[in-house]
């Protein structure tokens, strides 16, 4: 891989850290959340190919979640998520965020449960007419 995409010492390609970092699944889901301004590196962009030292920050999103990582390590290569795990640190304020905006999401989804079973007869045609009426 080194061969393929040379890095300076003690430097490797943002994508590559995602991947191996075990953000996204592949390494082509980190370039397209890149690409699609979801990665900024250091407060600013990033571009696949960026390359991410030691103390740098990262401010990813995925899905619902924003992280505020720190790297601590670097790797080429994707191991096992107790190896991953120590490549970065994610911040205080960033955990506390993200736990937060699970328990909001939690607690505004907890209406909107399903019934139990479909409607029947009955009830279709209770439904048909109220949607009718505006």
């Amino acid at each position: 891989m080194s061969e393929l995409y040379p890095t300076p010492a003690g430097a490797v390609r943002a994508d590559v850290w995602l991947w191996a970092a075990r953000m996204y699944k592949t390494r082509s889901l980190a370039k397209q959340a890149i690409d699609g301004g979801k990665v900024d590196v250091n407060g600013g962009g990033c571009k696949p190919a960026k390359t991410v030292h030691v103390g740098d920050t990262i401010r990813l999103t995925r899905s619902e979640e924003r992280m505020e990582l720190e790297i601590l390590a670097l790797s080429e290569q994707r191991g096992p998520a107790s190896q991953a795990q120590l490549l970065y640190r994610e911040t205080e304020a960033s955990r506390t965020a993200r736990e937060q905006a699970r328990e909001l999401r939690r607690l505004s989804g907890a209406g909107l449960n399903r019934p139990p079973t479909r409607p029947n007869k009955q009830q279709r045609r209770e439904l048909r007419r109220l949607k009718d009426f505006p």
